[in-house]
């Protein structure tokens, strides 16, 4: 099975129901790592893919944000400093991002050629990051993630798809060290939910954690030695 992180959490299902969307927002998105094999023991070992997608800090000198529609959905985004980036100084900032759909709402107006314009899908999207740096390179990171996927088949059946995350990831630089220290702890869920004409509701899900403490020892210009520790676990419902 291929795993998804954001920001470290496992995202459990990263596409909407109707499948042509991603819940990530690529406004706020830092950096996209895949690696199909060969990953070191950080990514637990994995014996299939690993996509670690990690998201950018807010603004630490402005105030912004960006608003844009589609017949699709919407999205709202806002970031900002909480304490102004100096020169010489720390800073913390935060962002937000909302994505919206009502496919269910306007298909009717712009597709009333299928299925009458009945295209039952809606979803949403919420990201919010908090982070916090010190003069001297240090920092801690607050975050976390709710997605939501609805489908309603007039007369047949309803889903109802929720992914939830927190966590947090620090880094640590002492001074007069050549060791670097991080880490993080995180926790996210998936579940869905079914129910059809009988009114019998069925549902399944899935929720781990993952804590961990890295250390990075500079030998040389070149050459450096990492180890850590890490403790996983999960728990299903079917």
């Amino acid at each position: 099975m291929n795993r998804v992180m954001l920001d470290g959490l496992t995202v459990y299902n990263p596409f909407h129901s109707i499948g042509l969307f991603s819940v990530f927002d690529s406004d706020i998105l830092k950096s996209v790592d895949v690696y199909s094999a060969g990953f070191g023991a950080e990514f637990g070992g994995r014996i299939s893919a690993i996509v670690d997608v990690k998201t950018r800090d807010g603004n630490k000198t402005n105030f912004s944000g960006k608003i844009n529609s589609s017949p699709f959905n919407s999205k709202v985004l806002l970031e900002g400093p909480l304490k102004k980036y100096e020169v010489g100084g720390g800073s913390s900032s935060y962002i937000i991002s909302y994505k919206n759909s009502y496919l269910d709402k306007s298909a009717p107006m712009f597709y009333n050629y299928i299925n009458d314009g009945n295209l039952p899908y809606s979803f949403s999207d919420l990201y919010t990051k908090l982070s916090v740096n010190s003069a001297d390179g240090s920092n801690i990171n607050f975050y976390g993630f709710n997605y939501t996927d609805k489908v309603s088949f007039p007369n047949s059946t309803s889903y109802n798809w929720k992914s939830n995350g927190l966590g947090t990831k620090f880094l640590l630089i002492p001074n007069n060290s050549k060791t670097l220290i991080d880490g993080g702890i995180n926790y996210s869920d998936y579940a869905i939910s079914q129910e059809e004409i009988d009114n019998k509701p069925r549902s399944s899900g899935i929720s781990g954690y993952n804590v961990n403490l890295n250390f990075t020892y500079f030998l040389r210009e070149s050459d450096e030695l990492k180890y850590g520790i890490e403790m996983n676990g999960f728990r299903t419902n079917f």
